[in-house]
């Protein structure tokens, strides 16, 4: 029989470790455990991401994994029946939601394609009674009217692009039509007709020449039908009648359809043109109709009955994806709050703070090193609420209450008096490095807007923030940085952004709260928000124009510390209803190569 070396034409290799840029199907030796290992061959494979806002089923969506919106929703059970569908529309950027403009059409079954900045809507229902006839487009920003529909039509269906569409199907009073229209992102025109009417919430993908309706009821079928632009054909039946109301993505010859069924379902399949297979299930039953983009080999899927905001993305190849989370990291020694943060996650300091009982300053540091805690040097002075920012080994602490016009920096063994602030205050922001800094804001007997630069002995004031806060986050340098959040009062979700020179408005925040985590968490283009006070588990991220939700921490908290990266935070200690000790560390989504061990028998 022919081996590795007649088949591949290659010699196994001897290696000390596993290459990082292994072939499909190379094969290995591993010195370093003793095994022959191989690059997997492609699989597909499911996992979690950041749940939606808003939850819901009867959903329309248009996009890709990376750039996905989300329109409409019916959240029954739950609120009156007067109150059942919105409008409500998020955006999915493959890592978090964001909400945006509100649909003007509080309807469910919003049939939706195209793409996230260039959509068009058709159909749907009010407060699961009332069956609508309407369309709008949406541009990245906002919502126009488009001219209507000639038919009322529940769980209607449309795929193809904002000015090249095909809708087609759905439910009215009179029955379940077959009747298709085309539309051109201007108006609406009669056919082309399908052959089957069993079409109320349908899966469908593609395009007006090259497009796919599969499934569907009433009754429950499997019926398949392709579309050429003028006439559509059957196409080879799905395996199963349970997908009464599929989501699909895809192309024609590639689709996919995933679960939306009534009873809820986890099942999906993939067409080729010709063969309909199994393929992974989804961790979530999904029923209804539900948010979905992408293609065969990377697509998303979000939302679920009982108001659900479950969010999953799909994966095809020879790597593996582990999503974002928090998880426990080693507690502080003692319970803290108002405490400040510098560092990495692997190197981080917990400077000072207000231990039990409340209002009781501490002059303790105590340095991480991935998983536990231990003593650094003393602040020379007990101090709380203020600003710090820079690495383990080069830290600045400033302001803070009671010697609000004093700045300390550490060289990771001890800590020695800095300049002294020209505003002293407490509860304020900072961001950059020991020797260029610079600290934003803050609290004295008012809230105040000052900015004042460091460069490692003293400080001198530039352009003000503007807006007067405090209990503020913060990230990046002293040329490029950011804010966000925290009081003026009350709580604010601004965000501004310096070059070293001037404030510009950034991206709001979608869920606002006080409290913000001292101690930079990232850069300008990538920062990381968490928790907040009153007791908040959220996480929000930034990418330099747009925040979006981040999994939620495992315990809600205000007056934290923070430090680290959008990929590598980590959260300490704080007020969650009483002050704690807790540290979480956040991962952000990793990929790997999907690398498996050969078996012995």
């Amino acid at each position: 029989m022919a081996g590795y070396n007649e088949i591949r034409g290659l010699r196994v290799k001897y290696l000390s470790a596993d290459p990082s840029n292994a072939e499909n199907g190379q094969v290995w030796y591993n010195s370093a455990v003793g095994k022959l290992r191989v690059q997997g061959i492609g699989s597909g494979a499911w996992f979690a991401s950041t749940p939606q806002i808003v939850g819901g089923y009867s959903q329309g969506a248009a996009g890709i994994t990376t750039a996905l919106i989300s329109v409409g929703r019916d959240k029954y059970p739950g609120p009156s029946p007067s109150a059942r569908t919105t409008g409500d529309a998020e955006e999915y950027n493959g890592s978090g939601w964001a909400t945006v403009t509100s649909n003007p059409n509080a309807w469910a079954f919003q049939a939706t394609c195209g793409t996230q900045t260039a959509a068009i809507t058709a159909c749907g229902t009010l407060n699961g009674v009332t069956y609508q006839s309407g369309s709008t487009k949406w541009d990245g920003t906002s919502w126009t009217s488009n001219p209507s529909l000639p038919t009322i039509s529940e769980a209607f269906n449309q795929f193809g692009t904002q000015t090249a569409s095909i809708g087609f199907g759905g439910g009215t009073p009179a029955g379940y039509p077959s009747a298709a229209f085309t539309g051109d992102g201007e108006g609406w025109t009669a056919g082309p007709n399908l052959s089957n009417d069993k079409r109320y919430g349908s899966g469908c993908t593609g395009t007006s020449t090259a497009g796919i309706a599969f499934g569907g009821q009433a009754p429950t079928n499997a019926v398949v039908e392709e579309l050429d632009g003028t006439t559509w054909t059957s196409g080879t039946a799905m395996p199963t009648t349970g997908h009464n109301m599929p989501t699909g993505v895809g192309t024609q010859s590639s689709a996919f359809a995933l679960p939306g069924v009534m009873p809820s379902t986890t099942s999906t399949f993939k067409y080729d043109g010709t063969t309909w297979t199994a393929d992974a299930s989804t961790a979530t039953p999904r029923s209804g109709r539900l948010s979905s983009g992408g293609t065969q080999t990377s697509c998303v899927l979000a939302g679920a009955p009982s108001n659900g905001t479950a969010t999953e993305e799909y994966t095809f190849g020879t790597t593996t994806t582990v999503a974002g989370a928090w998880a426990s990291g080693g507690a502080l020694a003692s319970a803290t709050q108002s405490l400040a943060g510098a560092g990495i996650q692997t190197a981080a300091l917990a400077i000072g703070g207000s231990v039990p009982p409340p209002g009781a300053a501490t002059a303790e540091t105590f340095e991480y090193n991935g998983s536990t805690w231990s003593e650094g040097g003393d602040l020379p002075s007990a101090k709380m609420a203020m600003g710090s920012l820079g690495t383990q080994t080069a830290a600045l602490s400033c302001g803070g209450s009671p010697a609000l016009s004093t700045s300390e920096e550490y060289n990771g063994s001890s800590w020695t008096s800095g300049g002294t602030l020209g505003t002293g205050r407490r509860y304020l922001g900072g961001f950059g490095t020991q020797t260029q800094a610079a600290v934003i804001a803050g609290y004295t007997t008012t809230v105040v807007a000052n900015v004042e630069e460091y460069n490692g002995s003293s400080f001198s004031e530039v352009t003000d923030i503007p807006t007067a806060v405090f209990q503020l986050g913060s990230a990046g340098t002293q040329t490029a940085g950011l804010s966000w959040g925290g009081k003026t009062p009350p709580s604010v979700g601004t965000s501004y952004e310096y070059d070293g020179t001037n404030w510009t408005s950034g991206g709001a925040l979608i869920t606002i709260t006080g409290g913000q985590p001292a101690g930079p968490t990232g850069t300008q283009t990538a920062a990381l928000q968490f928790g907040g006070y009153p007791s908040s588990n959220v996480s929000q991220g930034y990418d330099g124009t747009a925040w979006s939700t981040r999994p939620s921490m495992g315990v809600a908290r205000g007056y934290a510390a923070g430090c680290g990266t959008a990929a590598a935070a980590l959260a300490i200690a704080g007020n969650s209803g009483g002050v704690v000790a807790t540290t979480e560390e956040f991962t952000g989504e990793t990929t790997a190569l999907n690398i498996k061990t050969f078996a012995t028998n």
